[in-house]
């Protein structure tokens, strides 16, 4: 692996926490070793111990390793006392880079219960709030919730560290606060943000402004349908825009407009019918706005379902919130860079191959363009 292009250049300012005189093991060797074995299939730090040690040989081409392969213990230490943030932002520039060469847009912001690791959240355990590149399925950025907070504090903070300028950020309906959203605008972004019960007084002006329309038959109003089928599955969708609606309460200034999604779906005969309601900064088509809001649930299969199913993230129990959520970084760039790469199969299957063929896992490693 030519070390010009090696990953472990973005640990370069990473502050090491660590006593100068209890290092016996390079930082960047450490974090180099932990997303290698992470990638291959390791999902504690007793087994990223275990891949060290049966790959020093091809470790050494690329680390420094001054004193070998440390021990689960030392990766465990390391993990829980990095500042996560600065962590974070560290990968947060890899992925950028990349983002930057494929003109990425669409951001979604949505928040993962890691259920096996404690934690004093509203969740009741580690909860981790991720920034997804919804066009590449790559990973920006993360924020664990603080003990005793909610997911609504830690989107802002997660949104400060992300270069929102020509960026769509699309949120559930945590994301739907009033200083949340100006700061997406002060950042140089736009918003579409899910419109729930969360906000009584804008969730009531939102429905009348659309029973409003509704009563003048949808005049000046853009509309979009949609339908597919499969599995047995047959569902169509309406999409509905009003562009610089009337009647919203003072406080929710410069709304683009609203939109709703109604669905209908008929699965073994069985009917349901279903609307949601968003809030934007922008006034674009019912098609655009429909297929974006289409993309902000990609987070959910793109990225916390690969976590569970391919990472047993909800299985995983590390107890230090810390060490969590770096760990959780970690998996989350992992399986970034396995999606990038082409090859066929599952992230799983793909985890298995990087296991047992080192030319392949360094094609993983090197799989963006940014590289």
């Amino acid at each position: 692996m030519p070390t010009d292009v090696t990953f472990t250049r973005f640990f370069a300012d990473l502050p090491d926490p660590r006593v100068t005189r209890t290092r016996k093991h390079r930082l960047d060797d450490i974090l180099a070793i932990t997303l290698c074995a992470v990638i291959c299939g390791a999902d504690s730090f007793e087994e990223i111990e275990r891949f060290g040690d049966a790959r020093a040989d091809w470790l050494k081409r690329f680390l420094a390793l001054p004193n070998g392969i440390p021990s689960h213990d030392t990766f465990n230490r390391v993990l829980a006392a990095l500042d996560r943030g600065a962590f974070a932002a560290c990968f947060g520039r890899w992925m950028a880079g990349v983002c930057d060469a494929t003109g990425l847009r669409p951001v979604a912001v949505d928040g993962k219960a890691c259920r096996a690791a404690p934690g004093d959240t509203f969740s009741g355990c580690l909860h981790l709030v991720s920034a997804w590149a919804v066009e590449n399925g790559v990973i920006l950025g993360q924020v664990a919730v603080a003990d005793g907070s909610h997911e609504i504090a830690a989107v802002p903070e997660l949104l400060r560290v992300l270069d929102l300028k020509g960026a769509l950020v699309t949120m559930d309906a945590a994301g739907c606060q009033k200083a949340t959203l100006a700061q997406v605008r002060d950042q140089g972004g736009d918003y579409l943000v899910a419109v729930k019960g969360n906000q009584p007084a804008l969730q009531k002006a939102v429905h009348a402004a659309f029973d409003r329309a509704a009563a003048a038959g949808f005049a000046g109003c853009d509309v979009h349908e949609s339908a597919e089928a499969g599995h047995g599955r047959h569902e169509e969708r309406y999409v509905t825009v009003i562009r610089d609606p009337e009647g919203l309460p003072a406080e929710w200034a410069g709304v683009g407009a609203v939109v709703m999604v109604g669905r209908e779906r008929e699965v073994r005969g069985a009917n349901t019918s279903t609307a949601h309601f968003y809030l934007t900064s922008l006034r674009l088509t019912a098609r655009e706005l429909g297929g974006y809001i289409r993309g902000h649930w990609g987070v959910e299969n793109g990225l916390h379902w690969c976590l569970d199913v391919s990472f047993r993230e909800d299985a995983n129990r590390t107890r230090d919130t810390n060490a969590g959520a770096n760990l959780g970084m970690i998996r989350r760039v992992a399986a970034s860079l396995l999606k990038q790469d082409g090859a066929k199969g599952s992230i799983k299957a793909k985890r298995l191959s990087a296991a047992l063929d080192t030319q392949y896992l360094e094609r993983v490693l090197h799989g963006f363009k940014a590289d």
